[in-house]
């Protein structure tokens, strides 16, 4: 596997940043996933643009988005695979230990991995811990991720594969790594950006394309919706058959497989929508 890392291409196992960058020490960065499929990057310029937005949120430079592209180009270039997981890590650079960013500049890394194509449903678990809509960190897209890898494990351990969150004030906000969409009374709604979740790439483009309503939804509107689905980078729209221990029957519904379709398509005639 080759890397990108502050400048140049490099193999995985020459591939290094200091023990001492902010990113490691920490957290301080920010990162973008981007699926491609047969070496082509999917909405890559919605992606940069939310790196940058990430980039001004947490206080660094507005990454060089041309550095960026060529280092994405070069690891797809050197990495071929059908379909891959592109990762931009973008960081506070070499610093001092604690929370002082030292004067050294941004580190960029871009590595490539291989993924499988995800299942057409899935499982989700609610848990207890919330989301902070208030802080200075909610919407932006960060390398501080503790709090998801903690909610993740718990799905795994109950057989599931995403964790779902509320905010601070009991309202319906997103997963760990996904947003979320329901179904009441046949119409599709998603919790809006103010109640703290990420603006999803796939969010925007599912809004977009299926008319859904962001909507300020109780955490306990998934004990009656007709149809959920979630978004993400790779997993599109994934119908959800099951929230705790509530089976949502015949899934994916009416409205999600529609909404599964009408991606499908959408992407697969504009690449960089």
């Amino acid at each position: 596997m080759w890397m990108w890392v502050n400048g140049e291409l490099r193999d995985a196992a020459d591939a290094r940043v200091s023990v001492l960058d902010h990113g490691l020490t920490v957290g301080d960065g920010i990162f973008e996933t981007v699926r491609t499929t047969g070496g082509r990057p999917f909405a890559l310029t919605r992606h940069l643009d939310r790196l940058t937005r990430s980039a001004r949120g947490l206080g660094l430079p507005d990454p060089d988005l041309d550095e960026v592209r060529r280092a994405c180009a070069a690891v797809i270039e050197a990495n071929p695979m059908e379909l891959g997981r592109l990762r931009i890590t973008y960081t506070g650079g070499l610093s001092p230990l604690g929370s002082d960013r030292g004067n050294d500049g941004p580190s960029l890394v871009v590595a490539l991995g291989e993924v499988k194509r995800r299942p057409d449903t899935t499982a989700v678990i609610t848990v207890p811990w919330t989301r902070n809509e208030r802080g200075a960190l909610a919407g932006l897209k960060t390398t501080s991720y503790a709090e998801n890898v903690v909610a993740l494990a718990r799905a795994h351990e109950r057989g599931a594969s995403e964790a779902l969150f509320a905010n601070t004030v009991g309202q319906l906000c997103e997963g760990t790594g996904s947003n979320v969409f329901v179904v009441l009374d046949g119409q599709l709604h998603t919790p809006p950006v103010t109640s703290g979740c990420l603006a999803g790439i796939t969010r925007a483009l599912a809004v977009e394309w299926s008319g859904a309503l962001e909507t300020e939804l109780p955490l306990d509107v998934l004990e009656h919706a007709e149809e959920i689905f979630l978004t993400s980078t790779l997993r599109d729209v994934q119908a959800v058959h099951r929230v705790d221990g509530r089976e949502l029957p015949g899934g994916p519904g009416p409205v999600t497989a529609k909404a599964m379709r009408v991606f499908e398509e959408r992407a697969a005639n504009d690449l960089d929508p």
